[in-house]
């Protein structure tokens, strides 16, 4: 007579099997100790380790710079904004100091004029130092006036130059003299190709860096002529005036003024 299993009665387990990788439990068909089961569990982890590891070899892949290819368009795009960021911020500076040079400037070519020039005729003392102030104060003016100027190099250009990557249709200084259809072209072939598009901007880059190193040069020069006829007109006044009124007392006494 079949034993019959009681619900909730006890339960004879089934004995294990060994196994090469060690005692498996014993189970029928379709239960979570089947064979297949047990099979389809082991190789869980296996398929995981897997594709983590094909998931590590891409990225690997994605970072590592290739020889001879530029990087990824992210970064080339913040090295262009960095790029042309650091040159405005420059360009505006070099435009700052241009301002305050011809100010200051300008300001004692005023004074001079106005005050020390009508008192020239009576005190001859000041023939000396007052022109050597003047004149180095109008140079150091002119150079800063130049450093502000706007410099646009203009050159005519096709859309042939254009295709052939021989011109920069970034500058308007060149697409300027182009018709307004051969630009539209011209900047849309520029858009689907990446490396003419790249080649134009680092070439405008470089336009801008020319025009900076030529303000920054001609503001070098405005500011040394500016401290130099500052030194030298101040001490010319000084010992000017001291050989006037200790080392010749009667020509002090005889000049108006003094």
């Amino acid at each position: 007579m079949a034993e019959e299993k009681v619900p909730g009665g006890p339960q004879t387990e089934t004995p294990p099997v060994e196994t090469a990788d060690g005692l498996t439990p014993r189970a029928e068909p379709g239960s979570a100790y089947a064979p297949e089961a047990v099979a389809v569990a082991r190789m869980a982890p296996a398929k995981k380790d897997a594709v983590s590891q094909k998931k590590k070899k891409k990225k690997k892949e994605k970072t590592k710079p290739e020889v001879g290819k530029l990087g990824t368009s992210r970064g080339i795009e913040t090295m262009f904004r960095t790029s042309y960021r650091v040159n405005m911020d420059l360009s505006a500076l070099a435009d700052t100091k241009s301002n305050i040079m011809i100010s200051i400037n300008g300001l004692i070519i005023s004074i001079i004029l106005g005050t020390i020039a009508s008192k020239i005729d009576s005190n001859s003392w000041l023939l000396i130092p007052t022109p050597v102030l003047l004149i180095g104060c109008l140079a150091s003016m002119t150079y800063a006036v130049l450093a502000a100027r706007p410099r646009v190099s203009s050159r005519v250009i096709t859309l042939e130059d254009v295709r052939k990557n021989s011109a920069n249709i970034l500058f308007f200084g060149n697409f300027v003299h182009l018709s307004q259809d051969d630009y539209v072209q011209g900047m849309t072939e520029l858009l689907q190709n990446t490396d003419r598009l790249y080649n134009n901007m680092i070439r405008d880059i470089y336009g801008l860096g020319s025009v900076l190193q030529t303000k920054f040069r001609l503001l070098r020069i405005s500011y040394t002529v500016f401290m130099v006829a500052l030194i030298v007109g101040v001490l010319a006044f000084i010992l000017t005036f001291v050989w006037v009124v200790v080392a010749d007392p009667t020509a002090a006494a005889t000049t108006p003024g003094l």
